[in-house]
């Protein structure tokens, strides 16, 4: 069954999108477009525990934090946070087993989900209502699917995301050089035959290019991993000027102000690139491994340097097209299909662009 408009606007809905950072940071405009159509409903954003850390100085939506570390406990205590309460709506944006789970601990009328070719895990068992399908899109697109459903038109995109300003006065006393502000991002998270990261002698090669013919000053970002760390270690020793190293040293709302005040990010397919997206600086994706029309940095998609249609040639000897969209490259060799003078021709290309928006 697949109604359409809810009328009056619901008095509140729920969404559940627990992860990812970049996939939170997608939910957010859906949440955004919501408030803009209809801003006296109440929205309750079930989220993680990492990624409310991102979210949490938004004042106008009601967060419960699901800690997936507590196990049963976590879903349990969702419900007891929620007793007694009953949502017209819920936004089911995230298609996994244990959101699809959690669904069953709240109580609702209408639970919309994804179509049956983009419900994973079930989620179609889960769900009364799903949004039509749309081969293709974005995620993000996909995302916003859901306000279709709801006879929301389309808007202009927005995020509003805060940034402390402790956060702010923190980036910006690093970002105070003469040069632009380049923000390599490493390092993707850390998943089973995830491979998506660059070699690091080519963030080198691109990091003393930078310095040379821009006297840019470079930061280092990323996570706690040790692979983050050494990939910092390595390329704070072989770029030839200094470099700010921050990896593993900032939090999440440190990084979106270093972000914000940044002339450019590169990084592979991962969490910095959406939240790039969410304050408007430039993204220079490295995508071999990942489909950038799926997954990129949704209004940098001229920026990326994008190897995946060759090497889903190479893998299964087959173009793009007649492979099942959103299709994954497991080979851990994919990315060095990337080279350098690719990525230099995309830096090139936004900091140019920036120099005459100046």
């Amino acid at each position: 069954m697949n109604r359409t408009k809810p009328t009056p606007p619901p008095e509140s809905i729920c969404v559940i999108r627990l992860s990812a950072i970049g996939d939170c940071c997608h939910a957010l405009a859906v949440i955004r477009s919501i408030q803009s159509a209809w801003p006296q409903t109440q929205i309750t954003w079930i989220i993680g525990k990492a990624e409310y850390e991102l979210m949490k100085d938004i004042g106008d939506v009601e967060f419960i934090i699901f800690d997936k570390s507590a196990g049963w406990r976590s879903y349990f205590e969702v419900r007891d946070k929620l007793q007694g309460r009953y949502f017209p709506v819920i936004l089911h944006l995230h298609a996994s087993l244990r959101a699809n789970l959690l669904t069953r601990f709240i109580r609702a009328d209408r639970v919309i989900g994804y179509d049956r070719a983009r419900a994973r895990d079930y989620q179609w068992l889960f769900t009364n209502e799903q949004i039509p399908a749309t081969p293709r899109q974005h995620v993000l697109n996909a995302m916003l699917s859901f306000t279709e459903h709801l006879q929301i038109p389309q808007q202009n995109l927005r995020w509003n995301l805060p940034i402390p300003q402790p956060d702010r006065q923190f980036a910006q006393s690093l970002c105070s050089g003469s040069g632009p502000t380049c923000i390599i991002s490493p390092c993707s998270s850390q998943r089973f035959r995830n491979f998506r990261n660059w070699d690091i002698d080519r963030y080198i090669e691109l990091g003393n290019y930078l310095i040379e013919k821009y006297a840019a000053q470079i930061i280092l970002t990323g996570g706690s991993a040790e692979l983050d760390k050494e990939y910092g270690i390595s390329i704070e020793a072989g770029v030839k000027k200094p470099v700010t190293n921050l990896i593993g040293a900032t939090n999440l709302k440190q990084l979106l102000a270093l972000i914000d005040c940044a002339d450019v990010v590169i990084c592979p397919d991962s969490g910095p690139a959406h939240m790039a997206t969410t304050v408007g600086t430039p993204v220079v994706g490295l995508y071999a491994t990942s489909n950038r029309h799926r997954t990129g940095p949704y209004f940098s998609q001229q920026l990326v340097a994008d190897c995946y249609p060759e090497a889903i040639e190479k893998e299964f000897g087959k173009p793009v097209e007649q492979l099942r969209w959103g299709q994954r490259v497991r080979n851990p060799n994919a990315m060095n299909l990337i080279l350098v003078e690719d990525v230099i021709e995309k830096v090139d290309l936004a900091l140019n662009a920036a120099q005459i928006d100046c």
